[in-house]
């Protein structure tokens, strides 16, 4: 399955994919409705949990956010990641961390500070996801968004962050949550506008 850059710097430049059922490339129209309702990553901090071949931190990076982390366990995908980062030249803007989902929280260090937070895990993992997220929130700035896929018909809380939106594209979910802690939010104001 070839996934392409959408916007951006880097539109139309191909990512490298691992094959197999282990990993589960967002769809490109999902991609687009999601920035979309992101409006802007401008400028932002993004980390890609369950990175896979790195596609949604990479087109963050085509549009503008300042630097992506990557986190992946599964050695096809982060094989793929490490090259489309290379191929790309994105070295300098970019970490990847070889480590669970699960342990992200203690490898990214208490120091991070993150804007935009991609989850997208394999359905069976949606707890160790539905953890490894609530354990993020204190890395996470005034402000900051959450994109977590998942089952289209299972409901999604995140502990400390507030459900803005939800989308469905066929089997697929994701919802929208943020972090206002001075009662402003972001995507509500872009979806209401």
């Amino acid at each position: 399955m070839s996934v392409r850059i959408i916007a951006g710097s880097l539109r139309g430049r191909v990512l490298k994919t691992p094959e197999g059922l282990s990993t589960r490339p967002t769809l490109a129209r999902a991609r687009e409705a999601m920035f979309s309702i992101l409006a802007s990553v401008e400028g932002a901090s993004v980390l890609d949990l369950y990175a896979g071949s790195g596609a949604l931190g990479i087109e963050s990076l085509s549009r503008g956010a300042e630097r992506a982390l990557f986190v992946e366990d599964d050695r096809r995908a982060l094989d793929c990641l490490r090259d489309n980062v290379e191929k790309l030249g994105l070295a300098a803007q970019t970490r990847v961390f070889a480590v669970s989902a699960e342990d992200a929280p203690r490898v990214l260090g208490r120091d991070v500070a993150l804007d935009l937070v991609f989850c997208d895990p394999p359905w069976p993992d949606m707890d160790g996801a539905l953890a490894a997220l609530s354990a993020l929130v204190p890395r996470l700035r005034d402000g900051a968004r959450v994109v977590l896929e998942h089952p289209a018909k299972r409901a999604v809380e995140i502990a400390g962050l507030a459900a803005v939106d939800t989308r469905r594209w066929g089997d697929t979910g994701a919802t929208f949550f943020e972090l206002a802690r001075q009662g402003h939010s972001r995507i509500a104001d872009h979806v209401a506008g």
